[in-house]
């Protein structure tokens, strides 16, 4: 079984704020997938031809039950024309058995790494990052696929326009702290770094505004420079 992407692969949505905030704002809906009886040679040329490096491995009711990456095929070249030593086999016994696997069942990583459409997007990235993997499958409550989030999805938060990022600053975060500041205050944007200036009267909510503007989806950095106004 297979899964083939159509003609237009469907963009990531937005939330209605404008923020990418959750896995299925920018996962990848069009989805090249194979079934446990896949050969080596097919899952190779797939890879070849849709430009990926790996693939979800599913059941016949959709469900993903793995994962085959090029990491998974890569030990059939290596170990080809070898006859390791007694110490790489007790080291590489996984690695030795997808080398001598001519199928998707016996060469793909399982049980699958994967993440609902409802985690949010630092959730995602905390997973890759634990579990050293490049793609997640997103699966529903019964594990069937809906589709696949890589670490070139989670970076599209960046790509939002500085003036998209002052907006929702001044909206989720100026104005929410410091409705009466003493001097308005001033937020610039230029390539993600988002800058504060101005006089306000709460000094202990100065290091939550800094905390709030890095949260803000798709900013770089932040220069806060906000100051207390002296009292009277």
């Amino acid at each position: 079984m297979t899964a083939t992407p159509p003609a237009s692969p469907a963009r990531p949505a937005e939330t209605a704020a404008g923020s990418p905030r959750h896995v299925g704002d920018v996962m990848t809906r069009a989805v090249v997938a194979v079934g446990r009886a896949a050969l080596f040679k097919d899952i190779v040329r797939r890879m070849a031809q849709w430009h990926v490096g790996a693939l979800p491995v599913l059941e016949s009711d959709g469900r993903v039950i793995g994962v085959v990456s090029e990491a998974d095929l890569l030990p059939k070249e290596e170990f080809r024309d070898s006859d390791p030593d007694r110490l790489t086999q007790l080291r590489r016994l996984s690695d030795l058995a997808k080398a001598g696997g001519g199928r998707a069942e016996e060469l793909m990583s399982a049980p699958a790494v994967t993440v609902r459409a409802d985690a949010t997007l630092a959730e995602a990235a905390r997973i890759m990052a634990l579990r050293h993997v490049r793609l997640l499958p997103v699966v529903n409550a019964e594990g069937v696929l809906e589709g696949v989030v890589g670490r070139g999805d989670l970076l599209t938060v960046f790509l939002r326009p500085d003036n998209d990022l002052a907006d929702e600053v001044r909206r989720d975060v100026v104005d929410v702290l410091f409705p009466a500041p003493v001097e308005p205050v001033h937020i610039t944007v230029a390539e993600g770094v988002v800058t504060l200036t101005g006089r306000v009267r709460d000094a202990t909510r100065i290091p939550l505004a800094k905390r709030l503007v890095r949260g803000v989806e798709g900013v770089v950095g932040v220069d806060c420079r906000l100051t207390v106004a002296d009292k009277d």
